[in-house]
């Protein structure tokens, strides 16, 4: 369908003539936006489509307020935090289904500093995907897409603070731009145990933490105030303590002057990102320290006006663990790699194509395999990185085979939803969240598109 047809201009606002319309052609349009080769025509298409998305009633915005209630009165939910790396679109469509379905509101959609570069999905991109997926399915009000693992690495850090500061600021000021409105800093990598007391040891976390948070505040656009969150343990690390997250959020407090600080804080309780694999490739049993999260919590809301804490690494706990995050009073859980685990590993996925994206693997990523991984450890740990490079052929799945696919999807975040007390959400979600769609004027290579 030419873009005449769905589109106008009112001076420089980009106008739906038809919304019916446009979700009926929704499909085509981000397949178009995605794989169009000439970067600067794919950035105008994404923008042009980001715009049409808000005026089709679908549009990107920050959790802050509905945080700073749970600060204040925590309603007895946690928030799933999803990360999306492959089939995006497809998948995000799964998740508003079943959103819409139950009444959901309180949902993020995610991608992490590493994500964004083995899948392939700059911020701009990532947000548009999933903004296109909601109005697709008929999706009306604020969907929070956030910066997960904003991580300064420590490594690079070492090596030279102040490039690997601006690296991370140019990735804020990037994702802000395309409407990540919900950030998350992750500089627990810079924790000195080293150090005599606690304070010491987190303040090169609070300090470069402070920092960032400080450009967010000055990035942001007017009328928004960007969602920040902390984190003290890094994930596959010690757990955390109540002293640790007293030191790093004091810390915090008292050097930070940019306005609003951290709404959450996310800690260490035993988990790791991606689940502990053993060497035939299965998952090894993990335990949460729920009594710890719990304390945490209440410490984060009692003590600091948070939302509460967040828990990482978790989809690939058992389905009756997740009752437990409600009960604990968490804020918030991050979800990724149960997702992959489905998309990879359900039946209707061609051994043939599963064999080609792992012989990819095998082949570009060989030098990652560690001494004594076995074959199914490295493969698991490593087809993440399956879905950038093979994007388009993934995205040309016929339906037959992303259909069951999706179907289980679905009942996961269905299940996920029912477990975390998210159903009905959308009632809240409504009375908290404030912020509208931020419009913008659409820059002179997304109107050309409309010539």
């Amino acid at each position: 369908m030419d873009m005449k047809d769905l589109f106008y201009l009112d001076g420089s606002l980009l106008k739906v003539k038809d919304v019916s319309k446009l979700r009926e052609a929704m499909d085509d349009l981000i397949y178009d936006a995605v794989f169009t080769e000439d970067d600067e025509q794919r950035k105008a298409k994404f923008i042009l489509i980001k715009e049409a998305c808000k005026e089709a009633g679908a549009y990107p915005a920050s959790i802050q307020e509905l945080y700073e209630h749970m600060g204040k009165d925590y309603p007895g939910f946690t928030v799933p935090a999803m990360n999306i790396r492959g089939l995006t679109y497809d998948t995000s469509k799964a998740v508003f289904r079943k959103a819409m379905q139950m009444g959901v509101g309180a949902m993020i959609f995610e991608i992490a500093r590493s994500e964004i570069g083995y899948t392939k999905q700059r911020p701009l991109e990532y947000a548009t995907v999933v903004l296109a997926a909601a109005v697709a399915e008929g999706f009306e009000g604020p969907v929070f897409i956030q910066g997960d693992h904003f991580q300064l690495v420590k490594k690079y850090y070492d090596s030279d603070p102040t490039a690997e500061t601006t690296y991370i600021m140019g990735l804020v000021k990037e994702s802000i731009e395309a409407e990540f409105y919900n950030i998350d800093i992750d500089s627990s990598t810079l924790v000195d145990l080293s150090k005599g007391t606690l304070k010491e040891q987190q303040e090169p976390n609070f300090k470069a933490a402070a920092e960032v948070a400080v450009s967010i505040r000055e990035m942001e656009p007017a009328g928004i105030t960007v969602s920040i969150g902390g984190e003290i343990g890094e994930i596959g690390k010690a757990n955390s303590t109540p002293e640790e997250l007293k030191a790093y959020l004091h810390g915090f407090n008292e050097i930070f002057k940019g306005g609003k600080g951290l709404s959450k804080l996310s800690v260490q309780t035993g988990t790791a990102h991606g689940g502990v694999v053993l060497p035939d490739g299965s998952l090894a049993q993990v335990k949460i320290d729920f009594d710890t999260l719990k304390k945490l919590s209440e410490h984060a809301r009692k003590d600091y006006g948070l939302s509460g804490c967040v828990q990482h690494g978790a989809s690939t706990l058992p389905d009756e663990a997740f009752d437990m995050f409600p009960k604990t009073g968490t804020s918030e859980v991050h979800l990724a790699t149960g997702f992959q685990n489905i998309i990879y590993d359900n039946p209707a996925l061609p051994a043939d194509f599963r064999n080609e994206v792992y012989d990819f693997i095998k082949t570009e990523f060989a030098k990652e395999q560690k001494e004594g991984q076995t074959e199914e450890q490295f493969i698991y740990q490593t087809r993440k990185k399956g879905f950038g490079p093979l994007k388009k052929k993934w995205w040309n799945l016929p339906k037959e085979v992303k259909g069951p696919i999706m179907k289980e999807l679905e009942d996961k975040f269905g299940l996920l939803f029912e477990k975390l007390k998210v159903g009905n959400t959308t009632e809240i979600v409504q009375k908290t969240i404030t912020n509208k769609p931020l419009r913008k004027s659409l820059p002179e290579e997304a109107r050309a598109l409309l010539a």
